[in-house]
């Protein structure tokens, strides 16, 4: 419906560019304001009056090019379109741009929107042509919605997965923040975050399966920022305009353009179940064959992560045992220091290092697909299935199952051989109480992996 109002035009009169380079004075008495609802695949004389909820830059992703500015405008009928700024025009309007305010908008086209990652519902984008006039709206009388939702949950994620189409919003409990448990005084190492550039939260809703979401540059910081700002953990999360994408057997969730927003809270009943997550049951291991682990590796996508696979050892490669010393507290790798060991995890809190030595073997296996090598803690075997590393070819073609960490020296091709984080035991008799695996194995991995890095190098 379009409305007529009378009256000067609110604010000062606005000047808008020429191709020839005059200016046009826009100061009309009489408004012809129009809706999103409108809005056509025609050139529109007509006004927008919105709130720009977002925007953001839309670059190549091959050349890193600067292709425009994408926004989410919001009417006050709580209708959301899009909006393109072309990068020739970007800064003409980008200085009068502030996400949150309420702006008019005079001539522009309507274009049809794009197929590929949508984030309102509307087909029709807003695009600023050579005349169109961008100014804030002051003391409007009429209310504009803050935000829209456009809410998924786990099955329509999943079956949304890989088609680059829509991006959709997710509401959700926060289970793991970059591995660690959510706990009251759960800590965020930022300097680590700003290193790798991206965070990974484990999220789910209710009792559904749990998803990953991965957080990028802004996305992260602003995370960590939000995070940070509440007296205690938060434990939903709100996280918007996100893009599906299965990676081996894992569905994640990759943050697109806007950022997300954490929601503070208990999450009412549901608040005993958040303090209850085990970190090893929520990042549980995708399973993938030898040959689909080496095919991940190679990806250009591929991040630090963890994986199940059932191999046969069929040898312990003779003269490669070797060993580090390690904190006796966490047992991470520890360094000489001034006057005594010095731990290099920090959040250790031991002042005073007593050094662990840590046995590394080296074994073969395979399966149906490929060939590798694993490193693993030489009493790894024991602990976790009651035999020695050198006891698990006792009897040659022996099938065991593994969780291997790509680390990111097999991302950068500085190592080929695979770190073994845990020994899967066999099957136990449904009766039978199962022992849990020592924690110090997954603790002690981290470090495994620089010190197989330096051996390659030097042969």
């Amino acid at each position: 419906m379009k409305m007529k109002t009378s009256g000067k035009a609110v604010g000062s009169s606005v000047i808008a560019t020429k191709p020839h380079g005059k200016a046009a004075v826009v100061s009309g008495n009489d408004v012809d304001v129009m809706g999103f609802g409108e809005v056509t695949l025609v050139p529109h004389e007509a006004e927008l009056r919105f709130r720009l909820i977002h925007f953001w830059e839309a670059r190549s992703p091959h050349t890193k090019t600067l292709i425009g500015e994408e926004m989410l405008l919001i009417d006050e009928q709580g209708n959301v379109i899009q909006g393109f700024i072309p990068a020739s025009r970007v800064q003409t309007y980008l200085r009068e741009m502030t996400s949150g305010s309420v702006y008019r908008l005079n001539k522009f086209f309507g274009s049809r929107s794009k197929v590929q990652f949508r984030v309102a519902d509307h087909n029709v984008t807003v695009m600023f042509s050579w005349n169109t006039v961008l100014t804030p709206l002051q003391n409007s009388l009429v209310p504009f919605p803050e935000d829209r939702f456009r809410f998924h949950d786990h099955e329509e994620f999943e079956a949304n997965c890989d088609l680059r189409g829509d991006l959709y919003d997710y509401v959700c409990h926060m289970r793991l923040i970059n591995g660690q448990a959510m706990t009251e005084h759960l800590i965020i190492d930022e300097v680590d975050i700003a290193e790798k550039r991206h965070l990974v939260v484990h999220v789910q809703t209710h009792d559904r399966p749990v998803m990953k979401l991965c957080l990028w540059d802004q996305a992260a910081t602003a995370f960590c920022q939000k995070f940070k700002s509440y007296g205690s953990t938060p434990r939903v999360l709100l996280v918007t305009t996100v893009n599906p994408k299965r990676i081996g057997e894992c569905l994640w969730t990759l943050m697109s353009s806007r950022p997300g927003t954490i929601l503070t809270g208990r999450s009412g009943s549901n608040s005993g179940v958040a303090n209850e997550v085990i970190a090893d049951v929520v990042t549980k291991p995708e399973t993938v064959t030898l040959g689909e682990l080496f095919s991940y590796i190679k990806q250009e996508t591929a991040k630090v992560a963890w994986f199940e696979c059932t191999a046969t050892v069929d040898d312990v490669l003779h003269g490669s045992p070797w060993y580090y010393i390690s904190c006796g507290g966490c047992n991470t790798k520890a360094t000489k220091g001034p006057t005594s060991l010095v731990c290099t995890n920090k959040k250790c809190a031991k002042s005073e290092v007593v050094g662990v030595p840590q046995y590394l073997t080296k074994i073969s296996v395979y399966d149906k697909s490929e060939q590798a090598v694993f490193v693993l803690p030489g009493d790894a075997g024991r602990e976790l299935t009651g035999k020695h590393v050198s006891e698990l070819v006792a009897r040659y073609f022996e099938i065991h199952k593994f969780v291997v960490k790509v680390s990111q020296h097999n991302l950068t091709g500085k190592t080929h051989t695979i770190t073994v984080t845990k020994v899967l035991p066999a099957p136990a008799p449904q009766n039978a109480i199962e022992d849990p695996a020592d924690e110090r194995i997954r603790k002690a991995s981290g470090s495994l992996e620089s010190h197989e890095a330096k051996r390659a190098k030097s042969g």
